[in-house]
């Protein structure tokens, strides 16, 4: 009777799991703007503590409790205990880094600067100007703003791909059924622009080298790379039915999930990548391909169907993350372009400009980007002024490309901010060692980590997501337990990307 009782009680557990995540119509985009804005503002009062006391440096077990504690628990305390109260944790913050800054650094006057390495200026010497640094040095440069970009999205990932089983976790933060903004909602498209981000480097270096793939080979590369992403997808796919896994169809479809969208963007962008010729612009293809999927939406029976349709056959049984597919190729094609702008070490390799100029084109270029799409998400969505276009990550339609580019181009130029006005020597490197050794003072272990092996440690965290949801009944603990549950999880997903970084560990799938 007992084991009967319990065998009827498993569904039910499994339907109130998956009405938990279901029908939600997520807060407003301010409140997640200020979520957002704790990782930059964390950056800030790393920063300080880096530059006026030289915290991080030596990397003592205390240097990564507290680093840990400010990438990792500000990023948990903003979607939990202070989910209502961004503004305040960002106050906070804010306040701490101004105390730092103010009090007296009690360094010597060797260590008191760390901004400009010894090695830096020994190769200023050497190099003897601005016509050195080509010799020297590759084309592209990795700058400490985007490690810390990246990082912290992928922290803010992983902390959110298991709150969100929780009651702790506000459900306005968790994504939305069909129209509307969301933390959540938010951290899917910013994963896909931070890809795109990094996929415009081997077209740099092909650009440097005024040697262009063909279409052929370029495909043959894309497909490659999609391998192990489809091979993830199918497991995930196989995993969850086979141990009967609470799952939100209406996210993505019946068999379809993230890591299938993933894998088919690497072969698309490549197709797409003829068509520069054309639009010499990868925010201007963007554009034009969020124009148009939008304009199919709204023409035809296209957006009904994925809304309501019946689900018949494989394509309807996951239309919505077939169809979405093309807002996340728009939203990888806008991180390429801001790729193409962040990742070479000059913005016009043909005519080198000095250190200072080169950081003010950067942040001007960047910060006048931000203003271009937050404009365009703005005429797009207002009712009044605009085409009243409402958002929904289900049909990753035109405003949601939109506004998930325009936060994170502003989110890039914020880390961007803090890096130039800290760390200004990584931009006056003359060599490859002086500028690693910038970048590594300009940089959190942490987040250096994360970013390092960023593929495995979400695959990780999706592991250990499964497993603390088949053995925790996450719907009845306490917030107490779920705070602690959160933090062991954490230090766990932590301690062994930092372990990897450490032992020089790079995984690549």
């Amino acid at each position: 009777m007992a084991g009967g009782n319990a065998t009827s009680a498993a569904p039910s557990y499994k339907q109130l799991k998956e009405e938990f995540v279901s029908n939600l119509s997520g807060g407003p985009v301010s409140e997640i703007a200020q979520v957002c804005a704790v990782a930059p503002i964390v950056s800030l009062l790393w920063s300080v503590l880096q530059t006026r006391q030289s915290f991080f440096k030596p990397y003592t077990p205390l240097a990564y409790v507290v680093d840990f504690l400010l990438n990792v628990g500000a990023l948990l305390l903003s979607v939990t205990l202070y989910s209502s109260a961004p503004l305040l944790l960002n106050v906070l913050l804010l306040s701490a880094a101004f105390a730092v800054y103010i009090l007296p650094s009690h360094l010597s006057s060797r260590r008191k600067k760390p901004l400009l390495p010894p090695d830096v200026k020994k190769a200023k010497a050497a190099a003897g100007g601005a016509g050195a640094q080509g010799s020297s040095q590759g084309v592209l440069s990795t700058k400490p703003f985007l490690t810390n970009y990246r990082g912290n999205m992928m922290v803010v990932t992983c902390i959110c791909i298991l709150a969100v089983d929780f009651r702790l976790f506000p459900r306005r933060f968790a994504k939305v059924e069909t129209w509307g903004t969301s933390l959540m909602d938010m951290g899917v498209g910013s994963f896909v622009f931070s890809a795109g981000i990094v996929a415009a480097r081997p077209v740099l270096n092909e650009l440097a080298e005024n040697k262009p793939s063909p279409l052929g080979p370029r495909l043959v590369r894309s497909v490659r790379h999609s391998l192990p992403l489809l091979a993830l997808g199918l497991i995930r796919l196989l995993s969850v039915k086979g141990l009967d896994y609470a799952e939100h169809v209406t996210e993505y479809g019946v068999h379809w999930n993230f890591f299938f969208t993933l894998g088919f963007l690497p072969p698309f962008v490549a197709l797409f990548q003829s068509a520069l010729r054309l639009i010499p612009s990868y925010e201007g293809l963007a554009i034009l391909l969020g124009v148009v999927y939008q304009v199919v939406l709204d023409s035809t029976n296209l957006k009904a169907y994925i809304l309501a349709g019946p689900r018949t056959d494989l394509i309807s049984m996951n239309r919505e993350g077939i169809f979405s597919f093309f807002g996340y190729l728009a939203i990888f094609l806008a991180g390429q372009g801001m790729g193409m702008v962040v990742l070479p070490r000059n913005l016009n390799p043909k005519k080198p400009f000095s250190p200072s100029s080169q950081k003010r084109r950067l942040l001007l270029t960047m910060g006048a980007w931000s203003l271009v799409w937050t404009a365009l998400y703005f005429f797009c969505t207002d009712f009044k002024y605009g085409a009243g276009v409402d958002v929904s990550r289900r049909l990753a339609n035109l405003t949601y490309v939109l506004w998930v580019v325009a936060s994170n181009t502003a989110l890039v130029t914020a880390f961007c901010l803090v890096d130039i006005f800290f760390f200004p020597s990584f931009y006056s490197a003359h060599d490859t060692r002086a500028e690693k050794e910038v970048y590594e003072t300009a940089t959190s272990r942490v987040l250096r980590a994360y970013n390092r092996n960023g593929l495995v440690v979400f695959l990780l965290a999706n592991l250990l997501t499964g497993l603390v949801n088949m053995t925790v009944p996450t719907l009845d603990v306490t917030p107490v337990v779920t705070v602690g549950i959160l933090v062991l999880y954490m230090v766990t997903v932590t301690a062994t990307a930092v372990g990897l970084d450490l032992y020089d560990i790079s995984i690549k799938l």
